[in-house]
């Protein structure tokens, strides 16, 4: 057996004394790490607790706590009057590695195997950081009802019949919020559906996903608006769509282009954001909805309508969903309290025929079992109790108003670069730019005077230069900041 004094222990074991992980524990992960790496192989023979104490400079005490618990973890064995040694592993090699091969307190870099990577999926990420964002039309988290959510929160874990809810559950969703969602859904979106038809999901993309997964099948045919939502689009790829593009004008998707794309082949699908057009934020006429549902009638098409913030729509009443007029069946609808709350909040829900939710179900079982009872009880008493409806009042007033002066201020400083249409609804405003404009140089200015405009807001091509810009997350004074800055960058862009 290898002699207990031929290893430098000190260099073997580390010991970070600020670290909140006791020394005794630091001793064993570091004698572990060795024996796995090979650095301490079978039969080794390890110092005594006083000698080792000496090597790593700490209490005798420590050393055979560390001890102690390497044996009853089965890693070493002390036999009387010989010592304490490091227990063989059937495969291993007895050999000893050299110390300089690897760095014990190091981790991989990369994978020893192979795996496929997926293009599809890879999106751009950006540094964070910067003083303010653009984004492509989140809310206002600081307008969030806080105090109202605390107390339901409260009153909900306080309550013993909830307590239920914290193990697991063998049916997916709160019955008391599907039934005051129906009713919330109802009343405000002209639906006429019941709790069974109603997934609850974790968010606008996990109800994106468990669509795609269920509804397409690879060499499906999916057609989307150009432009159109990359998001999206990525989740029908990933499930093996082959993706049309279909235009998109002043009053929405084009139905004419839509029916040529069906004369031709077998479509599964047609994506939709039918109330704001994403990014582009232009409402479908009334009498392109009526013909769209009419062609998916007739060519079996289904119609995912993806209605991401219905609830914001400032100059007239909202236009009821696609949904609220189907009676073949063939419309799913996905909503979100993201934009309604906060973007932290994450409740959404997908709205289908009863034997379609059935077969959801079992696609999002894999992915999340379980959901989130409390929150979802939260949610439920907030509907019951009018607090939803009270917040939307009150926060589509506010939002109103940021638009009209974002908009504003957008003319005053940027007029001369861009057009641009308020939009009826939203968070976002969608501005066409001159092509002489480089968007991305204009990214970059901005991110040196510490505002963000992130590239996935940005949409220069040979035919399209444009960008779409949120303005729900600021107030008057920031908008006013941003827009200075965004200006600034535009004018050192051009006098390049």
């Amino acid at each position: 057996m290898s002699s207990p004094v031929e290893l430098p222990y000190k260099t073997i074991i580390p010991l970070d004394r600020d670290s909140s992980t006791p020394v005794y524990l630091q001793v064993v992960h570091q004698v572990i790490n060795a024996i796995q790496r090979g650095f301490l192989p079978g039969g080794q023979q390890l110092p005594g607790t006083r000698a080792m104490s000496l090597y790593l400079g700490i209490h005798r005490k420590t050393v055979v706590a560390a001890y102690e618990e390497l044996d009853a973890q089965g890693w070493i064995t002390t036999l009387p009057n010989k010592g304490t040694f490091v227990k063989p592993a059937s495969g291993r090699s007895a050999g000893r590695k050299k110390l300089d091969m690897v760095t014990l307190t190091g981790y991989p870099s990369s994978t020893g195997f192979h795996f496929e990577r997926n293009n599809i999926l890879d999106v751009v990420q950006e540094e964070q950081g910067h003083s303010h964002l653009f984004t492509d039309g989140q809310p206002d988290y600081r307008l969030s009802p806080t105090d109202q959510l605390a107390r339901y929160y409260t009153a909900t874990l306080r309550r013993k019949v909830n307590r239920k809810h914290l193990g697991y559950n063998t049916l997916p969703g709160s019955p008391f919020f599907k039934a005051q969602l129906s009713n919330f859904l109802n009343s405000t979106r002209g639906l006429h559906i019941s709790p069974k038809n109603i997934l609850v999901t974790r968010g606008m993309e996990m109800s994106m996903y468990v669509a795609a997964r269920t509804l397409i099948n690879a060499g499906d045919t999916v057609l989307v608006g150009t432009p159109g939502y990359y998001s999206a689009n990525m989740a029908f790829q990933q499930s093996g769509a082959q993706l049309k593009i279909v235009p998109v004008d002043e009053e929405g998707i084009i139905v004419d282009a839509v029916e040529r794309i069906c004369k031709k082949q077998p479509v599964r699908l047609l994506y939709l954001t039918p109330h704001h057009h994403y990014p582009t934020t232009v409402v479908l006429s009334a009498q392109r909805r009526i013909a769209l549902l009419k062609l998916s009638a007739a060519y079996g098409f289904i119609i995912l309508e993806d209605d991401y913030e219905y609830d914001f729509h400032y100059q007239s009443s909202p236009i009821l969903p696609l949904a609220s007029a189907d009676t073949e069946g063939m419309v799913v609808y996905l909503g979100s309290f993201g934009k309604t709350l906060a973007p932290g909040f994450r409740a959404g829900f997908l709205i289908a025929p009863d034997n379609l939710i059935a077969e959801m179900q079992k696609v999002q079982a894999i992915i999340d079992r379980q959901g989130d009872m409390i929150m979802e009880q939260v949610l439920g008493e907030l509907i019951a109790e009018g607090e939803i409806h009270r917040h939307l009042k009150k926060t589509q007033k506010i939002y109103q108003a940021r638009r009209d002066h974002f908009c504003g201020l957008l003319q005053e400083q940027l007029g001369t670069a861009l057009q641009f249409f308020p939009p009826p609804g939203g968070l976002a405003v969608w501005t066409r730019w001159d092509k002489a404009v480089s968007l991305l140089r204009v990214s970059k200015a901005c991110a040196a005077m510490d505002l963000q405009l992130p590239r996935h807001l940005l949409y220069q091509t040979n035919q399209l230069s444009a960008m779409r810009l949120g303005f729900g997350n600021f107030t008057a004074p920031e908008a006013l900041l941003v827009l200075n800055k965004l200006k600034q960058a535009v004018e050192q862009v051009l006098e390049r």
